[in-house]
């Protein structure tokens, strides 16, 4: 066990009692809860529509397929992510086109890089708000003008973030987000997609549940009796226990990122001095949900990363790496094409210290002391 966890759950008696007042209410799975969930995301969020599903896997699939995306058609995503969202695009057929990222302060795609990628092929662009900072979003639509392809959002790590005073998510075609038990929003499973387009979320959600035209909730209520199924779809719906606990989670997230915001600036003030340690982002200046914080070890220190992650590991401090590459990943070897370097450099460099809104100031020094005594070692 690590003294210092990477992450911790921002849960109390709130998420237990939700989940109380659910469990009593003999109505567990999607329904009111659910659309209560979803309302006050969308509400928040400031889009038209939002829609809860099992993961964001899911989400990223059914934005794929909502927006046209067949089978053969050229995607551009990021290698520096999580593999789902690359998994999305093979769900459908499509084929990944590996992009690197901008640089080791700003890991996020690079899209002028992108723009060199873009084939009569390329239908579509999925953007990851790495750490909770915002991609060139401006690029993004830029090249959405130019050359007609769609610009999905992987905003998992992004919400409440900004881009010029639009939150994440709701730039774009569509928005796809993650409550996995380490995200700013913790439900232990689930997701949401978002988007303005009514045409994008009423199909999304007719496929969420088999592609039928009355859900369960629907006809216990008596609104209707029967049903059609007039789609392939699938079973991504979120049920109402963890709909609760999102319910209670929204009301704490702007409290929550706040607190992260605060921490940042500790770790920047305690990490910006010492040699050889890069800050990503360290300058950035719109609101962000401050996810995670990385730091990559400059080309001094290149090829220690995993005697540091010991050295930290041994004080009793957990950490981890986002992300592998995902074009080094077996299942994708046949899939890079071009050089990654910067990608590269950044998923052997990378180490993500604890973040979360408990961890106290003296944790914040203790944790930089020890990379300095590293260092200087």
């Amino acid at each position: 066990m690590y003294n210092i966890p990477l992450y911790d759950l921002n849960f109390g008696s709130a998420e237990e009692d939700a989940v109380l007042e659910t469990l009593r209410s003999r109505w567990v799975s999607s329904g009111p809860k659910t659309a209560e969930f979803e309302k006050n995301f969308s509400e928040m969020f400031e889009v038209k529509y939002a829609l809860a599903v099992a993961n964001c896997t899911v989400a990223l699939h059914l934005a794929l397929i909502v927006n046209d995306l067949v089978k053969d058609d050229e995607i551009i995503v990021p290698s520096l992510t999580f593999v789902a969202t690359v998994n999305a695009v093979r769900y459908i057929g499509a084929k990944p086109v590996f992009c690197d990222v901008v640089s080791c302060e700003n890991p996020t795609i690079d899209l002028d890089e992108a723009e060199k990628l873009i084939t009569s092929k390329t239908k579509a662009i999925i953007v990851m708000h790495y750490g909770g900072y915002a991609c060139d979003m401006q690029k993004a639509l830029e090249l959405q003008r130019k050359y007609g392809v769609k610009i999905i959002e992987d905003a998992c790590h992004g919400p409440l973030s900004e881009y010029k005073g639009s939150k994440l998510g709701s730039i774009g075609a569509a928005g796809c987000f993650s409550f996995f038990a380490n995200k700013n929003i913790s439900t232990g499973e689930g997701g949401m997609l978002i988007t303005n387009d009514e045409k994008i979320y009423q199909r999304a959600k007719l496929l969420r549940s088999h592609g039928m035209t009355t859900l369960s909730y629907d006809r216990a209520q008596g609104h209707s009796t029967n049903y059609d199924v007039v789609a392939l779809g699938f079973n991504y719906r979120l049920d109402d226990i963890r709909s609760s606990i999102g319910i209670v989670q929204l009301k704490k997230l702007r409290c929550d990122i706040d607190k992260r915001i605060a921490i940042r600036g500790l770790y920047n003030d305690a990490l910006r001095n010492i040699p050889g340690i890069i800050i990503p982002f360290l300058n950035y200046s719109e609101y962000s949900s401050t996810y995670i914080y990385p730091i990559i070890l400059g080309k001094s220190l290149a090829g220690k990363r995993d005697a540091l992650r010991v050295f930290l590991g041994e004080k009793g401090i957990q950490t981890s790496v986002h992300y592998p590459a995902v074009h080094r990943f077996s299942i994708y070897q046949d899939a890079k094409k071009g050089k990654l370097d910067k990608t590269e450099y950044i998923s052997d460099n990378l180490i993500t210290l604890p973040m979360y809104s408990s961890i106290s100031e003296e944790t914040v020094k203790f944790i930089s002391q020890t990379i300095c005594d590293f260092i200087n070692a």
